[in-house]
């Protein structure tokens, strides 16, 4: 039986035509939408799954050494499905370097076990995007 363990949510302001801001509840925000120099909201998703195991590894790890450097590609293909569109076959990429050192070494072969958790039980964002999720809409327009 699933139980709520927290709540989240952003607020979505029109910024400009096709331009948002999504402010959550701390006052972070973040501007995304259509147009040049913006993420997509596809890619805020995309961002959003590579993120959350990425702090994942990265709070672990960090705790041992400092990366050298610590890049995740996130990508996914759209599909047409009867007119409908949708992301398929999303794919998570990881490209880490550790020092050379025996810490260093100790966080490399935490990687892979790391990510498998995030994937397997961690991660809300991917769970989420794998699993059926009911999205419901309301209009409260005046």
């Amino acid at each position: 039986m699933s139980e709520i363990t927290k709540q989240y949510s952003v607020d979505l302001t029109r910024v400009e035509n096709s331009v948002y801001r999504a402010t959550n509840a701390e006052g972070a925000s973040v501007e995304f939408g259509r147009g040049e120099g913006l993420l997509s909201p596809v890619e805020l998703l995309l961002a959003a799954v590579a993120g959350c195991t990425a702090v994942d590894v990265d709070v672990v790890t960090s705790r041992r050494t400092e990366p050298e450097s610590f890049q995740v590609r996130a990508e996914g293909d759209r599909v047409n499905e009867d007119g409908a569109s949708r992301l398929s076959d999303v794919r998570v990429s990881f490209d880490l370097a550790f020092p050379s050192t025996p810490d260093g070494d100790k966080a490399r072969a935490l990687v892979d076990n790391l990510i498998r958790i995030s994937h397997e039980k961690d991660c809300t964002v991917s769970r989420t995007v794998e699993h059926p999720t009911n999205v419901e809409f309301s209009n409260e327009s005046k």
